[in-house]
């Protein structure tokens, strides 16, 4: 037998076609690139809500904001065939999440950040994970593990050093007030998202969920035509960036991420945006927290990230 010219056991035949690659190991490489354009988007989102805000009001910019997701989510939605309806139940839910996240969420944030830097902003709002992990504790009787009680105390010890640097003047406190509320109410989506997924797909359930948040967001109509004959056009440009980039496209590139990966892989990738809004609002707005705000904002990363990161070798 010529051994030069036999092939080796289990390899195509020659001129046989290729097997393409497998949908999971495609998605597998999708999977990073998909969490990498949503930290640096919604990173980039403070930074636009802190630069239009001076010129639109919470449920305003709210309102111009999702309105224009909705146009951009409608044709990607389009486009790759995902504009259905839901039924019963999964519709209701999709309803639920949208007017909390796109709709209450964007309000109070925009709200906090009309005196609150995007920098401490983002920090609050990093809060999230521990906040969903006390809602697991308390509602799903996953108990407080050692690991998690210290990284509360550690996360909630950055509040008080927040609070305390906004009662000293350095920022205002009814505004880290509602960057709190802001992060509960981010935990919360996060949670009702992952809980629809297996049930709708990413697109259509950011589509549904952004028109959701639309809807109940109309009375600012008013509100925000008045605004928008008064605003520079570098303000209402931010508004239509902030529909298109952070909102569309990046809750669109969160939702696949989420639907083929675990919400704890996920959810550590935006330990990255806080530190990616401070450099870009140090860049573009020349804003940087305090540094006492900037100290209480890494000890509630700090605890978030002790709190929820996985010891090696668990699983």
């Amino acid at each position: 037998m010529d051994t030069a010219t036999t092939p080796e056991l289990g390899a195509p035949a020659p001129g046989a076609p290729r097997i393409p690659a497998a949908p999971e190991q495609r998605s597998g490489r999708l999977v990073p690139l998909a969490a990498a354009v949503t930290v640096v988007l919604w990173a980039s989102a403070f930074i636009g809500i802190r630069a239009a805000g001076h010129d639109y009001s919470p449920g305003a910019l709210t309102l111009g904001r999702i309105a224009v997701g909705t146009l951009a989510l409608t044709v990607l939605a389009g486009m790759a065939g995902k504009l259905r309806l839901p039924r019963g139940r999964v519709l209701g839910g999709v309803i639920v999440w949208g007017v909390l996240w796109f709709g209450v969420y964007n309000i109070t944030l925009n709200a906090a950040e009309r005196t609150l830097d995007a920098g401490t902003a983002a920090l609050l709002v990093q809060l999230a994970p521990i906040l969903t992990a006390v809602v697991a504790g308390l509602a799903l009787g996953e108990g407080f593990p050692a690991r998690l009680l210290t990284g509360i105390g550690i996360a909630f010890t950055g509040v008080a050093v927040i609070a305390w640097a906004s009662s000293s003047g350095t920022s205002d406190l009814g505004a880290v007030l509602l960057g709190l509320a802001a992060a509960v109410l981010y935990s919360t989506g996060a949670v009702l998202q992952k809980r629809m997924l297996p049930r709708i797909d990413a697109l259509t359930m950011t589509w549904l969920g952004c028109l959701a948040g639309t809807v109940a967001t109309l009375p600012f109509a008013g509100t925000l035509v008045a605004e928008l004959a008064a605003a520079p056009a570098s303000a209402t440009l931010g508004v239509i960036y902030l529909g298109v980039a952070p909102t569309a496209i990046a809750f669109a590139t969160w939702g696949y991420a989420l639907s083929h990966t675990t919400a704890g892989r996920l959810s550590a990738t935006t330990y990255a945006v806080p530190p990616i809004a401070v450099l870009l609002s140090w860049w573009l707005l020349g804003e940087i927290p305090a540094p006492i705000t900037l100290a209480g904002g890494l000890l509630c990363l700090g605890g978030v990230v002790l709190a929820t990161l996985r010891p090696r070798g668990a699983r």
